[in-house]
């Protein structure tokens, strides 16, 4: 019986120290949530004008995931006029820890300039998309002062505390003027004015040697067919026409066909034959 006893009275302190280990933990994390994760309300200097309000935010978002979307000012002035004033402005909802500059209108304006404003309250509530409402309340006198003392802009307050996003990394295809080895059965050479093996089939249209000048035509169409090794051989000769791309070649949109023996100059350059065309009539 003794024994029963003495058992039930050591598992009842160990059930109370379990009780009173676990309130004090959730006060200890009430208390860092107080001190270190509380919602930040702060006044920046606005840059539109005497309308302008600019404001920071910055809450727990994984507690409260709600966007914040609204912000209402409030005057309540029982000692002036008027007595009350409401200003209320939307913009695209956040979802993070930001910053923003709102022009309120001619309403904002009336708010400060009204008659004993020093002596009445201002009340800053932000509206989420939830329905859950932030509230800021100060003396009127303390608001003024917090807008004349402002010196951060909300651009700079983002900059500097707003959410880091990644940087954006664009990777572009680099060209290489390798091309792989032609087919062994092709036993092409490059024909282009600059090899003194086909200097006659030039002369003739450049003039050269006393021959006479080949005439110029025009060309109905011109594509590339498929091979292209983008040794880039037909942009350096007729570049308003051909571009030469990562992985091919392309005719360029409105390009000239007027000069058929450009077109035909840079077509047998091509030293896998891909550029084709037909004689315009």
């Amino acid at each position: 019986m003794n024994t029963s006893l003495i058992a039930f009275a050591v598992a009842s302190l160990l059930t109370i120290g379990l009780i009173v280990h676990l309130g004090i933990l959730s006060l200890l994390i009430g208390a860092f949530y107080f001190l270190f994760g509380k919602k930040k309300f702060e006044i920046l200097n606005s840059g539109l004008g005497p309308t302008g309000f600019a404001f920071a935010f910055s809450w727990n978002a994984a507690r409260e995931p709600g966007k914040i979307k609204r912000i209402q000012i409030r005057l309540f002035n029982p000692f002036g006029k008027p007595t009350q004033v409401e200003v209320t402005r939307d913009f695209d909802p956040k979802s993070d820890d930001f910053a923003i500059d709102l022009d309120l209108g001619p309403a904002y304006a009336t708010l400060l300039s009204a008659e004993g404003f020093d002596q009445a309250r201002v009340e800053i509530t932000l509206f989420s998309t939830d329905g859950v409402s932030h509230h800021k309340e100060m003396k009127a006198f303390d608001f003024k002062s917090k807008l004349e003392d402002a010196k951060m802009s909300a651009e700079k307050w983002m900059e500097e505390y707003g959410p880091k996003k990644d940087k954006v990394y664009y990777h572009t295809v680099s060209r290489s003027f390798i091309a792989d080895p032609l087919p062994q059965t092709a036993a092409k050479k490059l024909k282009i004015a600059s090899n003194p093996e086909f200097a006659g089939d030039f002369a003739a249209a450049g003039g050269a040697g006393g021959g006479a000048a080949a005439a110029n035509f025009t060309v109905a169409k011109v594509w590339i067919e498929p091979g292209c090794i983008v040794c880039n051989a037909c942009e350096d000769i007729y570049p308003e026409v051909f571009e030469v791309t990562s992985d091919s070649c392309i005719i360029r949109p409105d390009a000239p066909l007027n000069d058929g023996l450009k077109i035909t100059e840079a077509a047998e350059a091509c030293p896998v034959e891909v550029i084709k065309f037909n004689k315009a009539g």
